[in-house]
């Protein structure tokens, strides 16, 4: 057991140095100056130069990326190009946005997907199991963006239930807040729903084929109760799986439901400093939700030795 989970913490740190590197990587290559972006047309070679060694831009590659690494695990972020400001305070100002917008979504896609997936392999030869197959392939073709937008027009300029855009802390009025969360949090969840409602359905199929759901049905359970009983623990572990790469998703599709409801998250950060160029917090944010991401596979693989004794047996 602590070996199997030994070797996947060493494979998740090996994952994180990798993934710095690549973003790292990617961040230099870009063409055009980010000092000179950040101080406009106007300025002069030599403020260029004060600013490429006030940020150390003027070092070699290997001592940048050494000093930005050193920064991200003392947690010292450095300062935006542009703003001058700390990025730290301003990425754990929007953290708790972009965590309560995607765990939101998880919790409407968890509770709408598994019943969802589970009647549809229950009825899959009925014709009510086809309609609730066919709404989900419906489901998955539409974009996040695209049911924000329609949502937006609906139900805030149309109907005027609910707010357009903005957000408000709990802190500061709790029923606004939940108000202004409600459109932007089923964007992300109804799209997350009917994908993760495609693999619940496949895998509760393949379970109730099982030899033991036969045996437990032949000895008088009726098939709800041999599936409940039997068949969920183990149909769970590869939609784990699938919980795991959907909520990473929705960590990316944050980033654009963000912007089309003017949400202050990690999303509309990342895409404010693409569009200034201010490249010392797309390095940080990016790093960040690739973090997030390996952390998630992190617990996913942890999930698994706890869900299969197999696994346990094994390690």
């Amino acid at each position: 057991m602590l070996l199997s989970v030994g070797r996947r913490a060493g494979i998740f740190v090996a994952s994180l140095l990798a993934s710095s590197v690549v973003v790292f990587a990617l961040m230099a290559i870009l063409p055009g100056d980010p000092a000179r972006v950040a101080l406009g047309l106007d300025a002069t070679s030599k403020q260029v130069a004060a600013l490429h060694s006030q940020y150390g831009l003027d070092k070699p590659l290997v001592e940048r990326y050494l000093n930005w690494v050193h920064d991200l695990v003392t947690l010292h972020l450095g300062d935006s190009y542009v703003s001058q400001a700390s990025i730290g305070p301003e990425i754990g100002q929007r953290i708790p946005v972009t965590l309560i917008l995607v765990g939101t979504a998880m919790i409407i896609a968890i509770l709408i997907a598994v019943p969802l997936g589970t009647l549809m392999a229950v009825r899959h030869r009925r014709l009510s199991g086809l309609a609730l197959s066919s709404i989900s392939q419906v489901g998955v073709a539409v974009p996040t963006f695209l049911l924000g937008i329609v949502f937006a027009a609906v139900f805030a300029v149309r109907l005027r239930w609910l707010p357009a855009n903005g957000w408000t802390e709990p802190e500061n009025g709790f029923s606004l807040f939940l108000r202004q969360l409600i459109l932007p949090a089923l964007s992300l969840g109804l799209c997350q729903a009917a994908i993760i409602a495609r693999y619940v359905r496949s895998s509760v199929l393949d379970v109730m084929d099982q030899d033991y759901i036969r045996t437990a049905r032949a000895k008088g359970l009726r098939p709800a109760q041999a599936l409940a009983r039997h068949g969920l623990r183990n149909a769970a572990i590869p939609v784990v799986t699938v919980l795991a790469v959907q909520l990473a998703y929705l960590l990316l599709g944050a980033v654009v439901v963000e912007q089309v409801f003017a949400i202050p998250g990690l999303g509309s950060l990342l895409t404010d400093s693409v569009s200034t160029r201010d490249l010392n917090v797309v390095e940080d944010v990016s790093m960040l939700m690739v973090g997030a991401v390996l952390v998630i596979n992190l617990v996913v693989d942890l999930l698994y030795v706890a869900i299969d004794p197999r696994l346990r047996a094994a390690s």
